[in-house]
């Protein structure tokens, strides 16, 4: 564990249910995520890639062991502080844009900042816009967007709270090829151009190949890592895990 991880999870298990139907989504998994870097997490269906996101993000608790961000120990806080703590310290990006259809561009944008009661800091936001290539769309609505630039406007909104770490879902699960290249180029360009931190679960070797870093989980546990990734190392990498053994 680092000093310059952002997310730190120490023996961390997750189990669903009870007694013999009790299932292990995660076992015992003890890893620091680096602040300023982009992490990608892959792994077979089932392997615990979503139930690692969600604890290491605060939007579920481990069954045992600790997540720290930064030097926030989570279990210690009750939901209403977990609430304002992912609102004020994390940024998240779904494969659905999540989106709200009634307000525009600007007004998505800038809804975690009026969740938290923050002022709207007009030179952020521009710069914010202008880097994810919306300064044009600013006063349209959703329903007037391609996919590509919905899911622009999750990543400014993300950002715009400058969280000490961003994480993504899938973020480009419901995008075509090309697009998914501009959105992951773009989470690229906020790790190298603005320092942020970004953590994306993904199953597309490629979308994988833009991280610095790829952790594999296998039946709950971290089972590799690879830095410098390629999107051919990758998915040799899943095939010997059995991922697409069907």
């Amino acid at each position: 564990m680092g000093m310059d991880d952002v997310v730190a999870m120490d023996a961390v298990s997750k189990v669903y249910g009870k007694g013999r139907s009790a299932v292990a989504a995660l076992r015992e998994v003890t890893i620091g995520l680096p602040r300023g870097r982009f992490t990608a997490v892959m792994g077979p269906s089932g392997s615990g890639k979503s139930t690692f996101l969600h604890c290491a993000a605060g939007l579920d608790t481990p069954t045992s062991g600790s997540v720290r961000l930064g030097d926030t120990e989570l279990s210690r806080l009750n939901e209403t502080r977990l609430t304002e703590l992912r609102r004020r310290r994390v940024g998240f990006v779904f494969q659905a844009f999540n989106l709200v259809p009634s307000l525009t561009v600007e007004q998505n944008i800038t809804l975690p900042l009026r969740l938290s009661r923050t002022r709207v800091d007009r030179a952020r936001l521009r710069e914010i816009v202008e880097r994810v290539g919306l300064a044009e769309r600013i006063g349209h609505r959703p329903a007037q967007l391609s996919g590509g630039q919905q899911q622009r406007v999750a990543i400014a909104r993300a950002l715009v709270t400058r969280p000490e770490v961003v994480f993504g879902d899938e973020p480009t699960g419901a995008l075509d090829t090309m697009t998914a290249r501009e959105v992951l180029s773009l989470l690229r360009e906020t790790v190298d151009g603005m320092g942020q931190t970004v953590v994306m679960v993904t199953h597309d070797p490629v979308a994988a190949s833009y991280a610095d870093t790829v952790l594999f989980l296998a039946d709950g546990r971290i089972a590799d890592a690879m830095d410098a990734p390629t999107s051919e190392k990758v998915a040799a990498r899943m095939t010997r895990l059995g991922a697409w053994n069907r």
